[in-house]
């Protein structure tokens, strides 16, 4: 269902997530996230985002231990995440600033951001005439261009992308592309990509594991 490997970034032992009165999403799940691509599928409503949203620490599960990188969730809750990049830049709280000051909020912490790689994210994405307006005068494509750029150029642990090809133009899925097949082969670096469409792009080198859902 995952991969093993002999140097895994994320560690789930456990975990247990259920929504008032519907069946749970998880019940003692576990799992181990290593370096590179790890693929998480399922239809629409099977609880991609949710399930992101859990590792991410933004929704609490019921019970289970989340590790990453050396950092306990339960226990050091800050320095666990420190070591994760999960954003939704469509979300309300973005609205009003600038596309460069929402990626300045985003990298803020984030010692191994590295800025020269998100200007060439900015080109790639065709952002350069968009960067200084608000977030509410983008499209919803350029917007989540930004959360891309921003993900994409993070120096963090584990970065969570959700759905990220949706509302985007063949360039910018090609940058995206190109972008995540480099970053696949650093060290101590880990990719959780979400996605409802099956994805031929991910080159085999860079292939962690996929996550089946609903998880069995």
């Amino acid at each position: 269902m995952n991969a093993q490997t002999l140097l895994p970034i994320l560690q789930l032992q456990d975990l247990s997530f259920a929504y008032p009165g519907q069946p749970a999403l998880a019940s003692g799940w576990c799992a181990s996230v290593g370096e590179g691509v790890t693929l998480l599928y399922g239809d629409t409503g099977s609880g991609k985002s949710t399930l992101l949203r859990v590792i991410a620490g933004a929704l609490p599960s019921a019970s289970g231990t989340l590790t990453l990188a050396g950092a306990r969730l339960d226990t050091e809750p800050e320095a666990y995440t420190r070591n994760v990049f999960f954003c939704d830049p469509a979300a309300g709280a973005f609205e009003q600033l600038t596309a460069r000051a929402c990626t300045a909020t985003l990298s803020e912490g984030d010692a191994g951001f590295d800025a020269a790689l998100w200007q060439v994210l900015v080109e790639g994405f065709s952002l350069a005439p968009h960067i200084d307006k608000p977030m509410y005068m983008l499209s919803t494509g350029s917007k989540r261009k930004v959360g891309l750029a921003a993900a994409l150029a993070s120096g963090r642990p584990l970065v969570l992308l959700d759905e990220p090809e949706g509302a985007l133009d063949a360039r910018s899925i090609g940058c995206l592309w190109r972008a995540v097949e480099s970053l696949a082969g650093h060290a101590g670096r880990a990719i959780v990509i979400a996605s409802s469409a099956r994805l031929d792009h991910v080159p085999r080198v860079a292939l962690a594991g996929c996550i089946e859902l609903p998880l069995r």
